[in-house]
Formats: C-alpha cells, structure tokens, sequence
C-alpha cells in the first residue's frame, strides 16, 4: 500500500511539474493571444452591446435599452428582407461563375504551351487588384455607355449604347466580382490539378481513355476537395462585398443591390442609427456563421488523414 501510495504521488508531481512547464512554454504566446482578443472579441462585445439599444446620433434622445427590439424590428423592415436576398444571390452567383471560370482557366493552364508563365501571371493579376480601383476602372472603361467598351461592342452589333450599370445593376456587381475572385479560384484549382498523380493520366491514356473521360471520371474527383475549398473561401468573403457596391450601384436602384454589409453600413453612416445597424450586423454575422459552419464541416475532411471526413 505504501509503495502504492508513493508511486501515485510521484506520478501526480510530475503532472503538476509538467502542467507548469507547459504553462511556461506557453507564455511567449500571452501577447499575441491578447491582441487577437482585443482586436477581435472586443468590437464583438461592443457592438453586442450597442444592438440592445436604441441610438440614433442626430436625435436629441439619450441611448436607452431596448434589449431585442432592434432584432424583431428587423424581420418586418422590407429593405433588410431584401437585402438578405440580395446577398444569397449574388453570393450564390459569385461563387458559381467563380469555381467555372477559375477551373477552366486552370485546365487551359495546367497544359504545356510557350509562354506558359507570363498567362499564368496575367490570368492570377485581378486577384491582387484593389477592389476600389477595380471598381472604378470597370465602372468608366468598361461599364460607361458612352466611354466603356461594353457601349462599343454593343453599339457595333447594332444593339445600341447600353447603361449596364443602371439597367441591369446586380449583373454588373456579379460579372465585376467574379472577375476577381476567378483569378483566387484559379490558384487553388491549378494546385489541385498539378498534384493529380501524372501515372494515373499515363495509365489511362494507354487504356484508350479520351482527355474528356479522364477529367470526368479521375481529375474531378480527384479536384473535389479544392472545388470545395475555393467554394467556402470565395463566399467567405463575397458576404461582405462592398467596394463594388459602394462604387458602381450605391446600394441601388431602389436597393437592387444592396446586400447586408452595405445596409448595415447605411444604417451606420447615412441614417446614423447605431443600434439598428449593430443589432443587423450582428444577424448578418449569424447568417454568415450559419452558412459557412456547415462548409467548414464539409471542408475539414481533406485536413485530415485518409482523405475526406
């Protein structure tokens, strides 16, 4: 018993001891952790905490808590409905033309041809274009009725000088965003395609498979997880477009492309209600998590070994 005793002693003061070692490993990192939490968790808080008030900052009325008044407020306000919609179908679009445009310019890509490295730059270069200057560039060189090469090209076919900007506004937002989240499809894609095994491809060659069935039965499978993965990192992001709603459309016509992000940004800066724009905001934030949580699931079986989950 004693010998029992003192071995389980022995055992509980190197846990002790190696607890405290790892503490200590740890404490280089304290910094860091609490400038994350700072950076990230504290406007949470505050902006948790502004969504229970009502806060209008040219109104003479002092802030008070309305607790979840601007959350029930929010299911019958029709421009907030709206823009909800707005956003699941230009992000759902977005995303589309994204994964297609990116993976076909990844095929073409991916095969040997001269001058092989200057396209694959030229092809990658809109990714890494300011969203503000790419917005103000298509919406003057190409979108103008007048200056842009849209206008030309329809007027030379006999159409006529078309206004893309104001007749079909959620197109323009959808063609301007794709673009540049094709060149981010592309990477991933091209990555994808460049680790499938080249003796799989030689096999099937040599078993009389045409290039359409290799890429149908081998290469897609094989580009799954990458399809996946380009399909949550794109709609991360696209949920909260806003440069090129803010340039091109402003929200409109009559909030045709006003998606969450850019309302919650009127509600803040145009209408100065802060408390509605803090408790949409935090809705905004639901949905996002609602939509890629679920992806994230999906997605989180290629970091693991054996494949997909």
């Amino acid at each position: 018993m004693t010998s029992i005793s003192l071995s389980d002693g022995s055992r509980s003061a190197r846990a002790r001891r190696s607890g405290a070692k790892g503490w200590w490993d740890r404490l280089p990192l304290l910094p860091a952790l609490i400038f994350v939490i700072l950076v990230t968790q504290l406007p949470f808080v505050i902006t948790l905490y502004y969504s229970f008030q009502r806060w209008n900052l040219v109104s003479t009325n002092p802030p008070r808590f309305v607790w979840f008044r601007n959350f029930v407020n929010a299911a019958s306000d029709a421009t907030f409905l709206k823009a909800i919609l707005n956003t699941g179908i230009m992000t759902l679009s977005i995303v589309v033309a994204s994964v297609v445009v990116g993976g076909l310019l990844a095929a073409g890509l991916n095969r040997e041809f001269r001058g092989r490295t200057i396209a694959r730059t030229l092809a990658v270069t809109p990714f890494f274009i300011m969203p503000v200057a790419a917005a103000l560039f298509w919406k003057t060189g190409i979108y103008d009725p007048t200056f842009g090469i849209l206008g030309w090209i329809t007027d030379e076919i006999g159409i006529g000088r078309i206004n893309w900007i104001s007749q079909y506004p959620k197109v323009t937002i959808i063609i301007i965003t794709a673009w540049q989240w094709s060149a981010f499809a592309l990477l991933i894609l091209l990555a994808g395609m460049q680790s499938f095994p080249t003796e799989v491809a030689e096999a099937a060659e040599v078993d009389g498979a045409n290039r359409f069935y290799t890429f149908r039965r081998l290469m897609l499978p094989h580009l799954r997880p990458f399809i996946e993965l380009t399909a949550l990192l794109v709609a991360m992001y696209v949920l909260e477009n806003f440069a090129a709603i803010a340039i091109l459309t402003n929200g409109g016509p009559a909030h045709a492309t006003t998606n969450l992000s850019y309302y919650v940004y009127l509600e803040a800066f145009s209408a100065f209600d802060l408390g509605r724009a803090s408790a949409f905001g935090m809705i905004s934030l639901a949905l996002a998590m609602a939509l890629t949580i679920p992806m994230l699931r999906v997605v989180s079986g290629i970091f693991k070994e054996g494949g997909r989950a």
